[in-house]
Formats: structure tokens, C-alpha cells, sequence
């Protein structure tokens, strides 16, 4: 083995190991066994289907935002809580029935890691699940329970919506951020100015004639 053929391969396994981890973390999640046990059997079998089942180096985003990281796995871990409640609540109100639906969500920032992202944080929330993906338009398809009308469909897409500002928040490529918050921004200024209209329209309506 040459010297440069070493340097690529630990240059390999550099890129690779974070891609590693978030696999070992989501086999732990989707066991919901957090102990040393899983965490042997989630690396092996990371560095199994790494191996075998070979695919292009992932491109990472070169950017991280650690607060927004923390921010994003707290209100992670929130989310599953209140998705596992409201799920009990839905399955024991004997009622109604919770209505199901199958909502298409297109992204605005993702690519594919981003997509990613944010599919499988839709998929582990319960009562959400991920059933295809359309990696040309970018847009997820997401079986939800407890939808039973059209604000029900909007509510749900908005929930992904905001996953998906979350995770370009705390992961994105610089690209996305600046996207993201030049379109926070322009939203912001929108209803500024609305609220500002209002007011005038408010203040130019004519009062009534005292008598």
C-alpha cells in the first residue's frame, strides 16, 4: 500500500465519519435504546452498509451553528413528546376517528442532504411518516394522522416547512442560510408594512357625528 493511497483512504474515513455518527444515532433512535449495546451494533452495522453497500462521498456543508444545533435538537426531542400524546389522545378518543391524509410538502432550501434531514425528523415524530420522496422537485410526501381538513393539510406542510428552516438554521450551506434569512426578512418587512397600512386605513376612516 502506498503512501498516497493510505492518505486517501484516512482522508475517506475524515469526510465519512460524520455521516457515520448520524447513522449510529439514528439506529439508536429508531431502537429508542440509547446504551452501549446499541451503539456497538449501530456502528457496526454503519460501517457495514458504508462498505458494502458503497455510495459517492457525501458532501457536507462545511457549516455548523452550534446554538442553533442545540435549539434544533431540544425542540426535536419536544416535538416527539407532543407528537407521542397527541398520538394516545387521537387513538383513544373513541369519538371520531383521527382522519389520515397524504400531504406533499415542496422545499425551498434543501438539497439532498438537507432533505434528508429533514425527512427522517419527520418520519421519527409520531403520527408523521414519510412514504416517497421526489428528489427532482424537492418535494416530500408525508402520511399524517389527524388531519381532517384543508387548514389540518396546511398546518401539517407549514410543521415540515419550519423543520426544514430549522435544520438549514443549524446545518445549511452558507447559501441556504443567506436564503433563508433574506426571506425571513422580506416576510417580516411584509407585514410590517401591512400592519402600517392597516393603521392608516384605521386612522382615515371617518367617525360618526356625535348627536
Amino acid at each position: 500500500m502506498t503512501p498516497d493511497s493510505t492518505k486517501h483512504i484516512w482522508r475517506d474515513i475524515g469526510v465519512q465519519l460524520p455521516f457515520l455518527a448520524w447513522l449510529v444515532v439514528l439506529w439508536m433512535l429508531l431502537w429508542a435504546q440509547f446504551t452501549l449495546l446499541s451503539f456497538v451494533t449501530g456502528l457496526i452495522v454503519a460501517i457495514f452498509v458504508t462498505r458494502v453497500f458503497r455510495l459517492p462521498t457525501v458532501e457536507l456543508s462545511g457549516r455548523v451553528n452550534l446554538w442553533y444545533a442545540l435549539v434544533l435538537g431540544v425542540e426535536f426531542l419536544f416535538a416527539v413528546l407532543q407528537g407521542a400524546v397527541l398520538v394516545a389522545v387521537q387513538v383513544f378518543d373513541f369519538r371520531r376517528q383521527p382522519g389520515a391524509a397524504i400531504v406533499a410538502v415542496p422545499l425551498r432550501y434543501a438539497d439532498d442532504l438537507v432533505m434528508t434531514h429533514v425527512a427522517v425528523a419527520s418520519s421519527l415524530i409520531p403520527g408523521s411518516l414519510v412514504v416517497e420522496a421526489d428528489r427532482d422537485r424537492r418535494i416530500l410526501y408525508l402520511h399524517a394522522i389527524g388531519v381532517r381538513t384543508m387548514d389540518d393539510v396546511e398546518k401539517t406542510r407549514a410543521g415540515v416547512l419550519r423543520w426544514e428552516e430549522r435544520i438549514v438554521r443549524a446545518l445549511g450551506d452558507p447559501a441556504q442560510y443567506r436564503a433563508l434569512k433574506a426571506d425571513t426578512h422580506r416576510v417580516a418587512a411584509r407585514s410590517r408594512s401591512e400592519e402600517r397600512s392597516g393603521q392608516a386605513k384605521g386612522a382615515q376612516r371617518p367617525r360618526g357625528r356625535n348627536r
